[in-house]
């Protein structure tokens, strides 16, 4: 298991390092992923209130920049894909609820979608974590939190047909 710091890390690192473990909560013994989630998931709560765009535009320079943070975080551990790091999480979080109605039962439901697809990973999920670097910590969450996304306004859907 990584430590949160080791001799030798610059500045830049240590930020990184805070970053890609969303200030260390990725260093929890208990399902650090699930952690991650969480921490996403109260992280989107401002930005549920924005204008439209903002979530989106949001979650898509959070990848940007996990996609940079991890590749970096990944190598000064010599570690593939460290359970430590969320930042995966908390953007595939982000995108589960993107544009979902502000009710705790969809969130909730986002959450646990999002948490299904992350574990049992299905295509194209499992293929992209042989992405290079931060590229694969990144995207099989980008995934994840799409198939979660889908799902839950498939429930949202219904629920209107139903209820109409």
């Amino acid at each position: 298991m990584q430590t949160v710091l080791t001799k030798g890390e610059s500045f830049l690192d240590r930020v990184l390092i805070l970053f890609v473990t969303a200030g260390y909560a990725g260093f929890s013994r208990l399902a650090p992923g699930t952690v991650g989630s969480l921490v996403g998931l109260l992280l989107y709560l401002p930005l549920a209130s924005s204008p439209a765009l903002v979530p989106p535009l949001a979650a898509v320079a959070m990848f940007f920049l996990g996609v940079f943070a991890s590749s970096h975080v990944a190598n000064i551990w010599r570690v593939k894909d460290p359970q430590a790091i969320v930042i995966d999480e908390i953007v595939g979080m982000w995108i589960a609820l993107l544009w979902l109605p502000f009710e705790m039962v969809y969130f909730a439901g986002a959450f646990l979608a999002f948490r299904l697809f992350d574990i049992f990973k299905p295509f194209p999920a499992r293929q992209a974590e042989g992405l290079p670097a931060g590229w694969g910590i990144m995207v099989d969450d980008v995934v994840a939190g799409v198939y979660a996304n889908l799902a839950i306004h498939g429930l949202v859907y219904l629920r209107w047909f139903f209820t109409s």
